[in-house]
C-alpha cells in the first residue's frame, strides 16, 4: 500500500512539475505578444494563439491576466527569443528554443547540459537544416471530415493534415502549414468558426533517426535536463 502512495505521489508531483513549466512558458509567451503588438487580442493574433494555448493546458484566466499586466509594466523584464543548436549523444540532432533576459545565462546553461549528456552544441545553422520550422493547429475531432477540411483549407497554405490523438486519448485533427503561412492558417481558421485547441510554431525533423532503448534514453535524458531549464521554451529533436 505504501509503495502504491509513493507512486501515484511521484507522478503527481511530475504532473505539477509539468504544469507549472507550461505556464511558465505560456506566460513568456505572452509577455513576447504583447510587447510586440499590445494587450488587445482582437488585434494581437499572437496574442490570440497564446490565449488558445493557455486554454489547451487548463491555465487559470487570472494567471492569464496577470500575465499580460506584468508584460504591460515597465519593470516587466524584456525577453529575447533565442534558438540553440547542436547534437545530443548518438548523432541525433537537436533544437532549444529559449526566451531569455540573460543570454549570457542561458547559452552558458544549454553549453553544460550538451556537454553533460554526451552531446556537444553547435553553431547557428549546423543543425536547423535538418528541420522545417511549420505552424501547426490541433483541433478535436468533432464530425470534421478530413477530405473536406483539406479542401477548406488548401488554399491557405495547408501542407499536411492527419489524424491522432492527445494526451486525453480523444480524436484529434493535426494540420501542418509552412512557417510563412501561419498567419493566413490562423485567420482562417478564426473566419471559417474552426476551433483550434493549440497553435504552436515547430521544428518539424525531415528525417528520423532509430536507435535502441538503451541510446534512446541516453537523449532522452538530455532533452528533460534541457526542458526543465527556466529558459527553454521548447526542445525538438530527430530521434525517432
Amino acid at each position: 500500500m505504501g509503495r502504491i502512495f509513493e507512486v501515484r505521489k511521484a507522478t503527481m508531483f511530475a504532473r505539477w512539475d509539468r504544469m507549472a513549466k507550461q505556464f511558465t512558458r505560456i506566460g513568456k509567451e505572452i509577455a513576447i505578444a504583447v510587447k510586440s503588438g499590445g494587450p488587445d487580442p482582437t488585434t494581437n493574433p499572437a496574442l490570440r494563439r497564446c490565449f488558445q494555448n493557455a486554454k489547451s493546458v487548463n491555465m487559470p484566466k487570472d494567471r492569464v491576466e496577470a500575465a499580460i499586466k506584468r508584460a504591460m509594466g515597465k519593470e516587466m523584464d524584456n525577453f529575447e527569443e533565442i534558438l540553440y543548436e547542436g547534437y545530443g549523444p548518438h548523432g541525433v540532432a537537436i533544437l532549444v528554443e529559449t526566451a531569455t533576459d540573460n543570454h549570457v545565462r542561458t547559452v552558458a546553461n544549454i553549453k553544460s547540459y550538451f556537454n553533460k549528456g554526451n552531446g556537444a552544441m553547435g553553431t547557428s545553422g549546423s543543425v536547423s537544416f535538418q528541420f522545417k520550422k511549420m505552424g501547426v493547429f490541433k483541433m478535436k475531432n468533432e464530425g470534421m471530415n478530413p477530405e473536406e477540411l483539406e479542401l477548406e483549407l488548401i488554399d491557405f497554405g495547408l501542407e499536411e493534415l492527419g489524424e491522432s490523438t492527445n494526451d486525453a486519448g480523444e480524436e484529434i485533427i493535426v494540420i501542418r502549414c509552412a512557417f510563412n503561412d501561419f498567419g493566413n492558417m490562423q485567420k482562417a481558421l478564426e473566419e471559417k468558426n474552426i476551433a483550434t485547441t493549440s497553435a504552436e510554431v515547430e521544428w518539424i525533423p525531415l528525417n528520423l533517426i532509430e536507435l535502441n532503448e538503451e541510446q534512446a534514453q541516453d537523449v532522452l535524458k538530455l532533452v528533460d535536463r534541457l526542458e526543465q531549464d527556466d529558459d527553454v521554451q521548447k526542445v525538438f529533436h530527430n530521434l525517432k
